[in-house]
């Protein structure tokens, strides 16, 4: 039984979760919007939202916690020196799971999962600060993957 085990398994073992999550976390900070399978994105918000709260720390130890799952030390740097700083007022939830579609290869439902502050930013810098609906905003995000692809 599963009882108390958090996490999805993603149908991998232990080491290639943990390499996959890494690098998801890594390619979310870097890029700020990413485009993952669903189960992949969900399982990412968490690691994502824990990482930013260590950022928001600021701290030497939480510096090297970061660096424990984060090894890009420029990851690592835009981290702390402008994205936490972002989030300095929100107490969570640092992070927006957008459904774009199904693969094509294998159906697989397909979502994009950005950074909320700066996706809000850019959002207000090119639409003139007008709030878009869920629907416009996955408009959007799958013809920003068509065209990424």
């Amino acid at each position: 039984m599963r009882h108390r085990k958090s996490g999805r398994q993603l149908s991998r073992n232990s080491s290639h979760r943990w390499a996959l999550m890494r690098n998801l976390i890594t390619a979310l900070l870097r890029e700020e919007k990413i485009q993952t399978t669903d189960p992949k994105a969900k399982e990412l918000r968490r690691w994502a939202d824990r990482v930013i709260t260590l950022g928001k720390a600021g701290s030497l130890h939480a510096r090297r916690q970061v660096l424990g799952i984060v090894q890009d030390k420029a990851v690592v740097r835009k981290l702390f020196d402008t994205i936490a700083p972002r989030f300095k007022e929100r107490p969570g939830g640092y992070t927006r799971i957008i459904k774009i579609g199904w693969r094509r290869g294998d159906a697989a439902q397909m979502s994009l999962i950005e950074l909320v502050a700066g996706a809000d930013e850019a959002a207000a810098g090119k639409s003139g600060g007008a709030k878009k609906s869920r629907r416009a905003r996955r408009q959007q995000a799958a013809k920003e993957a068509e065209a990424a692809a």
